[in-house]
């Protein structure tokens, strides 16, 4: 048996990342909610009107919301990125777990996204293309702020590393 300590893939030595904001959580809430209430409201009205074994739709909808109550707290605090010298890096998942690392040098464009519910809780999101669709990363939940620095920051950088080639 080797005695090296075993290193975390998803922690890479000396690099510090950045959680995203706990606004994340509301607006991921409201939105499961607001898609959850057609299956709410039609097994209330099935229910009432058709057959009362119907109104186990509206109990459905109310434990999978009750399930994102608990899930998507945890999901948010797993959703991190940190800026290190030659690429970005994307960390997310609980159970599955993804790091994207996408080089500076290979970025095209950077998009910021906001919602009106972003928009409400002062956040956005910023989307990274590369000439790969594959290799695009996606990162929610930013402060409106933060995500104007990083899009202004990772499109300097962009330019810095083509201008090398």
């Amino acid at each position: 048996m080797s005695s090296t300590p075993r290193q975390d893939p998803f922690s890479p030595g000396g690099i510090s990342f950045t959680p995203v904001s706990p606004s994340l959580i509301p607006v991921r809430l409201i939105s499961a909610a607001l898609g959850l209430l057609p299956l709410l409201l039609a097994g209330v009205v099935l229910g009432l009107v058709v057959h009362r074994t119907l109104w186990a739709l509206a109990g459905l909808a109310l434990v999978v919301f009750a399930w994102l109550l608990w899930l998507v707290p945890r999901q948010v605090r797993a959703l991190g990125y940190a800026e290190a010298a030659d690429d970005l890096l994307i960390r997310r998942g609980i159970m599955f777990k993804t790091m994207s690392i996408v080089p500076y040098g290979r970025m095209q464009f950077v998009d910021v996204h906001q919602g009106p519910l972003d928009r409400l809780f002062g956040i956005s999101q910023v989307q990274l293309h590369t000439a790969a669709a594959t290799t695009d990363a996606v990162l929610p939940g930013l402060p409106a702020a933060e995500s104007a620095r990083l899009r202004d920051r990772l499109t300097a950088r962009g330019e810095a590393r083509l201008a090398g080639l």
